[in-house]
């Protein structure tokens, strides 16, 4: 059976292949058995073609800056294939009415074609966004406060196989999961509904599409508005953009603690309490919620108006004999003060609600053991003849992860001086680590990435002290590729729901990881130029372009074994374990009281709060509130176009955003 396929060559033959009359909501509940009687489209349906491979990969390319621009202003990541599939149906109707394309895509070429996109705008961006913007901001120095970037070609490989990693380690997984204990896999469920509501009503997703593009057009102007630098400073000396990036709106309020060196009070905006004129985390705040959001300002309010002026007043002398402050400067307190606690309550918390689903842990062992049993070097046991030759071989699997995991191990000894012995056991541990968030996700659409990092960093921790490179890249073996398998079977499962052949989909996700990574090692390299980009001037309270804080908890860890707490500002310290304590007792707080959980306060919430300039929480509370009025007031509205207009909106700030800085920085620089 060949992989590639043919599209439809007329109208007719593609009418052939419209969508089933079955729902996706009923597939949920057949067997196995029930679904190649009943849903499986057959060997023959277009599916995997070179148009939805390639349409995919354009796509995911430009969606992997989305991805890249809010993970480093963040440290979320978005899902891109419900975009994908939106942005996809609207353009190729419109290349069929300018007579550029001959026949429609089927519904299971878009499926295909949202494999490769979310593959390539989601799987392999983890990476950039956590440890290696980390390894930027640690190699910065008095001496080199640029930093040095990873070499362009390690960067590119590291990508590349911690991507295909995580797609081959998937494999194993697969049928148990989705066709036998048919786990949900939420967000594959509603890329499924979707695309069948895509096929079913045109008018529809006609709508959404447009709410999608006129958002990204409006989007599209704020980086050249506030972040182009075309216009002559007052000076002569520079150039400026054409707005200002932000307004110092909350100046009228008072502000806490005077300058040590002038005695002057000191304002809301010195503290980072400003108006952020780009939209884009407005955008954010509505897709994220408003429990979140209004904690996240809560948590800023409470470190700028109560723990910043005690830093800047608690003065240590370290066992070097340098004495210094815990903040150095108001602008700085998110970093030096807020860092500490806000990732002791995301690490704790997040450990310890990956511990409480230890049920899930034993059934995903136990569901690896089950399969495994029924898997013969060909790959499965197969109930009939039509199995075997749809489900990915086995051996794709054996010899995609000796191939990717000898390549991984390779790079991790040779540029980050990992023994192979440890790069090796990094990989093993990877693979059981992965199993566990494959289930995670399949069951809450929760893949909890940042558990799986720091229990990664805490095991290399000991086995390899004081090396916070080794720390970092070990846990990014585990986080890259875990998000790639959970990224892969929540697509596996949309197609599962749609009839679509799992091997030629496998092949179509595989596929994006190429595009992928040229897109995130592309766009980091132009939007981070240098660690100051990540880290601002500590010196004068300057911020950061980018935050990051995915990568400011991910370098705190890896500092604390490292350096030793012996070492660290006793403020410091003791934020560490206030945290670690109040991120434990939130989870337990939820567990306790399940029914008022919209109501507790959110760990991750107050974590990010702490880790933020205060404009990103606040212009999330922003979006949030208007997400919330909006479903209040009209929820048929909302429900159609609230998604669509928030996705847009940050494509194209965030694509235009990688745009603009590279015209700053190699053009007009």
């Amino acid at each position: 059976m060949p992989l590639f396929q043919k599209p439809p060559g007329s109208l007719e033959e593609a009418e052939r292949y419209k969508p089933l009359e079955i729902d996706p909501p009923e597939v949920l509940e057949m067997t196995e058995e029930e679904w190649y009687a009943k849903v499986y489209r057959g060997d023959d349906v277009p599916q995997l073609t070179v148009r939805a491979v390639l349409m995919g990969s354009a796509l995911g390319f430009l969606l992997a800056f989305t991805n890249l621009y809010i993970g480093l202003k963040t440290g979320w990541a978005l899902g891109v294939a419900i975009t994908a599939s939106i942005l996809s149906y609207s353009l190729w109707n419109g290349f069929l009415k300018a007579r550029i394309a001959k026949t429609p895509m089927t519904i299971l070429e878009t499926n295909c074609m949202q494999s490769t996109a979310s593959s390539a705008g989601y799987a392999t961006g983890g990476i950039m966004v956590s440890a290696v913007s980390a390894l930027l901001m640690l190699s910065a120095s008095e001496e080199n406060p640029l930093g040095e970037h990873l070499d362009l070609l390690v960067l590119l490989s590291w990508t590349l196989f911690l991507g295909a990693l995580g797609t081959v380690m998937a494999i194993p997984m697969k049928r148990n999961m989705i066709n036998r204990e048919r786990l949900k896999f939420p967000t594959g469920t509603a890329a499924a509904v979707t695309l069948q509501s895509l096929y079913s009503h045109g008018s529809v997703a006609v709508r959404k599409a447009k709410a999608l593009m006129w958002a990204a057009f409006g989007g599209a102007l704020v980086p050249m508005l506030i972040e182009l630098r075309i216009k002559p400073t007052a000076d002569g000396e520079g150039r400026e953009a054409l707005l200002p990036a932000e307004s110092p709106a909350f100046d009228w309020l008072p502000a806490a603690g005077k300058d040590a060196a002038t005695g002057e009070a000191y304002k809301p905006s010195d503290w980072t309490m400003v108006l952020d004129h780009n939209p884009v985390m407005i955008a954010a705040g509505a897709l994220v919620g408003l429990r979140i959001a209004l904690y996240m300002t809560l948590a800023a309010l409470v470190l700028y108006y109560g723990l910043g002026p005690a830093g800047l007043e608690n003065v240590w002398t370290s066992p070097s004999g340098e004495t210094f402050a815990a903040i150095k400067h108001p602008g700085t307190a998110w970093r030096e003060l807020g860092l500490w606690l806000g990732v002791s309550i995301m690490v704790s918390s997040g450990l310890l609600a990956f511990a409480l689903q230890w049920k899930t842990i034993v059934r995903a062992f136990r569901g690896l053991g089950s399969g495994a049993q029924q898997m013969q070097a060909d790959g499965v046991t197969p109930i009939d003849e039509r199995v075997a030759r749809t489900e990915v071989p086995f051996s794709w699997f054996a010899w995609g992860t000796l191939l990717s995991g000898a390549a991984v191990v390779l790079i991790a000894w040779k540029s980050f001086d990992i023994p192979p012995h440890f790069g090796a056991l990094a990989v093993a541990m990877t693979f059981f680590l992965s199993i566990v968030a494959c289930r995670a996700t399949g069951e809450s659409d929760i893949t909890p990435i940042g558990a799986m990092g720091k229990i990664m960093q805490m095991t290399y921790g000991v086995l390899i002290p004081q090396n916070a490179t080794a720390n970092l890249m070990t846990a990014g073996i585990t986080s890259s590729a875990a998000g790639s398998a959970a990224d892969l079977l929540s697509d596996l499962k949309s197609g599962y729901l749609l009839g679509a052949n799992p091997r030629r989909q496998f092949v179509a996700q595989f596929l994006g990881i190429f595009a992928g990574t040229a897109a995130t090692v592309t766009g980091f390299r132009i939007l981070v130029p240098d660690a100051t980009y990540l880290v601002g001037d500590p010196a004068t309270g300057q911020l950061p372009e980018y935050p990051a804080p995915a990568a400011q908890a991910w370098k705190a860890v890896a500092e604390v074994f490292r350096d030793g707490l012996e070492n660290m500002h006793p403020a410091h310290l003791q934020a560490i374990w206030i945290g670690l304590a109040l991120g434990a007792a939130m989870v337990l707080l939820e567990v306790a009281l399940p029914k008022l959980r919209s109501w507790l306060p959110s760990a991750t919430g107050i974590g990010l709060g702490l880790l933020l300039p205060f404009q990103y929480p606040f212009s999330m509370l922003i979006g949030a509130l208007v997400a919330y009025l909006w479903t209040k007031r009209s929820p048929k509205s909302a429900h159609d176009y609230l998604v669509p207009a928030a996705a847009g909106l940050i494509a194209g700030v965030s694509i235009l955003g990688v745009i603009v800085a590279s015209l700053n920085n190699m053009v007009l620089s």
